[in-house]
Order: C-alpha cells, then structure tokens, then sequence
C-alpha cells in the first residue's frame, strides 16, 4: 500500500484553518482554550469542533496544540480539556508535558511535539514503545540524522519544511523567563533573541554595534521534499499560527504543488496524497511575497552557510533590485515596474539597519514614496508588502477545494434517482416521486438536464462526469432537477463525515527504561505527574524545571545550533582556513541592561548562552 505524505499547516483560529484546508493542507494544528505554546492563538471548542468537520469533508485532519509545561494546579483542566476536544473529533494533540501519559485518557493519538525537544533516536524510540504515534523533529537535524532516526526509531515523522525558525532547540530557551519571568515553554516567548545586540570581545572590544546577532533566516527547505520522504518523513509542516491568512494560502498553496508534482512523478509507485479533493488558485504562490526574513535550509544540508538575519528581525520580503537614482521627490528602482500603489518596501541603510517606505505612486517606472528618505545609489531594495497580492490572495474564492463526483439520473417506476459516487467512492442517492411525460417537442432535454446538474456553486463539490439513462424523452421541471442535485449532495456530505475514519490509540502504561537515569532543567518536568512517568521509566534524579527553580544572573539560558562564531567565520573546525586571528573569550552579548555570555563546544557543534555572572570554563583548541 502507498504511504500518505501530508502538508500540515498553521491555524491561527478558524478562518485560518478554512484557509488552509481550502489551500490544499492534509492537516491543521490549532490551538485550544489553553495550554498551547502561542498564548496568542487560542481558540473555543466550538470553533475547533466546526474546523474539524470542515476538514474531515475532505478526508483531512485536526491536531490540536497542548504543548505547554503544565503546573500541578493545571492538570485536571487539561484532562478535562482532552476529553472535550476527543469527543468533538479531533484526530491527535500534540504534546510536550509527560503529565499528560500518566492522565486518564480517551483513546485520542498523541504526537509529541518539536517542543519535547526530539533529538536523539534512543529517546524518540522509548516515546513510541510509551505510546506516541508520531513524533515532531528538532528542526535542527540533518538529512542522515532523520534517516537514523526513521530507522532506529520506526515511528512516524514530522518536520518543519517552511516558516520562522526557533534560534534554540526547542523547549530549551529559557531567556523570556530570566529576563521578566514570560515563559516559552508557557506559550509566552518575549523573543528576546530578535532584539539587537552589542558583540563584545574578552578584551572588551566592541566588535559588532547593534546587530541582531541572535536573530535568523526563515526555513525553507521545499527543494528537499524529495530526500526528506526518502529519509522518513510523511508530514511536512509550516510554522506560523500567529500569521495571517495570507501567509497561510501562500505557504499551503506553494507546497501543494510542489509535493503533487512529486506525488504525480518519481514519487507516484509508492506515495500519495493524504487528504481528498482538488485546488485550483487565482493567484501565483512565491514564498518570498508574504513574510519572511530571507531563507535558508538550516542543517538539513549540514552547515554549509550563514543564516544570520543580523539586518532586522523583520521581514524582508521579496528582492526587487538596485536603486538606480533619486529624481526629485521619486525613486528610479530596477525593475519598478513591478511595484504598485501602497507596496511596502524594505532596504537597509547606512547604519545598516532596516529602513522602510510606503509606495504612495508607481508611474512611468517611478517610485513617488510617502517620505522621501536618503538612500544610496546601488542600494538592495526588498518588498516586504506586496498590496496587489495581498488583495487578490485575501479574497475567498483565491484557493478553491474541490471533491470530484459522478452523476447518473435514471428513471424508476414512480420517477427518477440521482445517484452522486465520489472520488472515495462514497455513494449519495435521491429518490424523486414524478409524473414521466415526454417533452413537448418530442425532443431530448439532456444537455439543459446536465446543464442544471453541473450547477454545484459553493457546494465542496464538481460534477465532473453526467450520465443520464432513459428509456424515452422524459420531461423534467429545471426546479426539480435542481432540488434532486441538492439534496443529494447535502446527503454526501452527511456520508461523507459519516464514513470518516478516526485513528484512535487507547494508550497502555509502561515500564520500560529511559535512555537516562539522571534529568537536569532542561526536561521541563513542572509536576508531580510528570515527576511519577518519569521514576516509573527507572529515572532516579530529576531537576525542576527551569520555571520553578531559576537561579537568577547564573543561568543557561539556551543551547543552539546557530554559532556567532561561525556567522563571523571564526569557527576554528569549519572555517580553520580563512579564520585568521582567533576572537578573545568569552564573548558577551549587551542589551541595555541586558548581559549575556557565549560557551562554545565545538564537539557537538553547539553554542550555549549564560547569564553574565554565571561561571564556565573556556576550553582552548577543544576541536583538536
């Protein structure tokens, strides 16, 4: 049997799903009431309950995100929680808190989340042999680790493909907390790491002013959809569930087509789609025309490249060219022509910081802006709001999702039947008690019969093959026609869901060992729930987390693959060749009030940040 590949989209609320399953997604995560990793993006039960049926029409699904840590006072609200949203037909939650494996469950699947920080092949494995049906990766992994994984670990996958990228492993940046007690793992990021920085060197140089030293590219490692399944992966996810509807079409309708040309090539022997239905789209989908901070495919490749967005933590947009000259109160920009009324564009200035205008006019290949600002000949100009897409994206008949049907009308001893089969073959029939008398004209009326069938309008329907079978010219009046293609499509629906087939896992306590015995901060155990999975697993020692025990001015406060070192081609592994002199540790991050310093181990290739009076040793030549 073919293996189903999925695209699994954001859902800021419902709207946004709509969006997204109407784009093409095979899945939707949204946030519920609580206990989701955006505070910002939660939503009712009845709001997820309606997503859930428009999704299920087209055979897709609906995650919902409880990805939080979870306190002892939260627990019976969260089990409650999942007893609602299991009873409203949501096909799995993604999770990070262990609390939720000790709870008294319905049969609902749990994905964990990116959140529980699924690295490590040995750990992804006891969380499938504990009961987890899918796991979401570290987005920093490479191509062979994934491979390992998939193999090792024999559980479904899920990556990151498109979308913002986290600069720490995730669940593991505790800077919101230590800098104003706003927790990640609690849905409330501060993201600090998108604030510019001071780069200060052991000798107390400043090397860099003012930077976004912590702040990197956007994902997109769409080009890699290919290897990815090849090495495991069957859901390919797009961050974003505080984006707006037009990011969410843009990003969905991008993949869609770029996973069905895949699915419909090399990968048609033993891949297919994963939800049912056809979109068709008003609009070209570019990932650089809705927000983002300049791409990059992180380490799916390996390191092989910076991924820094030290400019601006904003988006960049859409590179259109150079300026060519100031002409009076306008602009002359390569390619202008492409600009429109009320564009939004974006260029770094001579503070090399990010600087933007508003396109009050584009005429005659000028630019008229709303300010006149001074800008170098020869600068990069970006477009970072594109008014003409966003007006024609936004519009709700830009994405379209279809179901392709059969109709056969046939004569019966008392009248007629419609019969509508499906793409899934799901069968809707109508009866309709009538008088058989021949046309007027003796002639037939077969083609203004199928005319009015074909009429589906804003049904999640196509008729894309009529058939009609009589015996002689039988007349029928356009109202009844009309009435028999509705109900009977009404009927599919109601089949439709009907037949709709939940996966569901009744989860069984284990015993068997965890990979460590020992846990620090960084497992995020908050309760006495996840506390007791844990000890029953064989774990001996477990540090709270962070939350509850920050010792403050001396902590970690995140790890991370991204490395300044690198980003400044200092990497005494990488970059041995062309690093010249080595930079003096430690090196210290300065905002304001605000002091970090930097730990660098080479041997797993990963950067740490600590508070400024915390104290570490710096290990000379360590990669040797």
């Amino acid at each position: 049997m073919k293996k189903k590949i999925e695209i699994l989209a954001p859902a800021k609320d419902l709207i946004g799903g709509m969006a997204a399953i109407n784009s093409g997604a095979d899945a939707v995560y949204i946030g519920a009431p609580q206990f989701g990793a955006r505070s910002n993006a939660n939503n009712s039960i009845e709001d997820v309950a309606a997503l859930v049926k428009y999704a299920h029409l087209f055979n897709a699904q609906v995650f919902v995100v409880m990805n939080t840590i979870l306190y002892d006072n939260e627990l019976e609200t969260c089990r409650s929680m999942i007893w609602e949203l299991y009873d409203i037909g949501v096909d799995a939650l993604i999770i990070q808190d262990m609390a939720i494996m000790e709870m008294d469950l319905p049969p609902i699947v749990l994905h964990a989340s990116t959140q529980a920080n699924n690295r490590d092949a040995d750990k992804i494995k006891f969380l499938k042999d504990a009961g987890i049906k899918r796991v979401v990766l570290a987005r920093e992994l490479n191509l062979h680790q994934i491979k390992t994984i998939y193999d090792e670990a024999d559980v479904v996958l899920e990556f990151f493909v498109t979308g913002a990228l986290c600069v720490s492993f995730s669940g593991n940046c505790y800077m919101s907390v230590a800098n104003g007690e706003r927790s990640a793992n609690r849905g409330s990021c501060a993201q600090n790491c998108r604030l510019p920085y001071n780069l200060i060197d052991g000798n107390g140089e400043t090397l860099i002013k003012n930077s976004h030293l912590l702040s990197i590219k956007d994902l997109d490692i769409s080009d890699q959809i290919p290897n990815l399944v090849e090495a495991g992966i069957v859901s390919f996810k797009i961050e974003g569930r505080l984006k707006d509807v037009v990011y969410v079409k843009n990003n969905v309708s991008f993949l869609r087509q770029k996973l069905d040309s895949y699915l419909e090539g090399a990968g048609s022997e033993k891949y297919m789609k994963a939800s049912s239905g056809t979109c068709t789209y008003t609009f070209d989908s570019s990932l650089n025309r809705t927000f983002n901070r300049g791409y990059t495919d992180y380490f799916v490749n390996d390191r092989n490249h910076s991924i820094g967005s030290w400019e601006s933590p904003k988006s960049k947009g859409q590179y259109i060219g150079k300026l060519i000259r100031t002409v009076g109160n306008a602009y002359e920009i390569e390619n202008g022509e492409l600009l429109n009324n009320g564009d939004g564009l974006c260029f770094i200035n001579e503070n090399n910081e990010a600087d933007g205008i508003y396109v009050n006019k584009a005429e005659n290949g000028k630019i008229y802006p709303n300010v006149l600002k001074e800008v170098k000949d020869g600068t990069f100009i970006y477009r970072n709001n594109d008014a003409a897409f966003i007006k024609i994206v936004e519009r709700e008949d830009s994405a379209v999702r279809k179901l392709s049907t059969t109709l056969l009308l046939t004569e019966t001893e008392t009248g007629f039947e419609l019969i509508a089969t499906d793409e899934d073959g799901n069968v809707s029939t109508v009866n309709l008690e009538h008088s058989k008398e021949q046309t007027k004209t003796g002639e037939s009326i077969e083609e203004n019969i199928k005319t009015q069938l074909a009429k589906t309008g804003f049904t999640p329907y196509t008729a894309n093959e009529i058939n009609i079978m009589f015996s002689q010219n039988w007349f029928l009046p356009i109202s009844k026609i009309n009435e028999m293609r509705r109900t009977v499509y009404d009927q599919l629906t109601e089949i439709r869901l009907a037949n709709y087939k939940r996966e569901e896992h009744q989860l069984v306590k284990t015993s068997h060992p965890y990979p460590e015995t020992k846990l620090d901060f960084m497992y995020n155990v908050s309760n006495k729930t996840a506390r007791k999975f844990y000890e029953r697993h064989g774990v001996t020692e477990i540090e709270k987390a962070f939350e509850l025990q920050w010792d403050p001015g001396k902590s970690r406060v995140m790890t991370t693959k991204y490395c300044i070192k690198y980003e400044l081609k200092k990497c005494p592994i990488h970059q041995k060749d062309i690093m010249g002199v080595k930079v003096k540790e430690p090196l210290v991050l300065k905002q304001g009030e605000l002091e970090y310093k930097l730990k660098f181990n080479c041997k797993p290739c990963e950067m740490e940040i600590w508070e400024k009076d915390a104290e570490f040793e710096i290990e000379e030549d360590q990669f040797h």
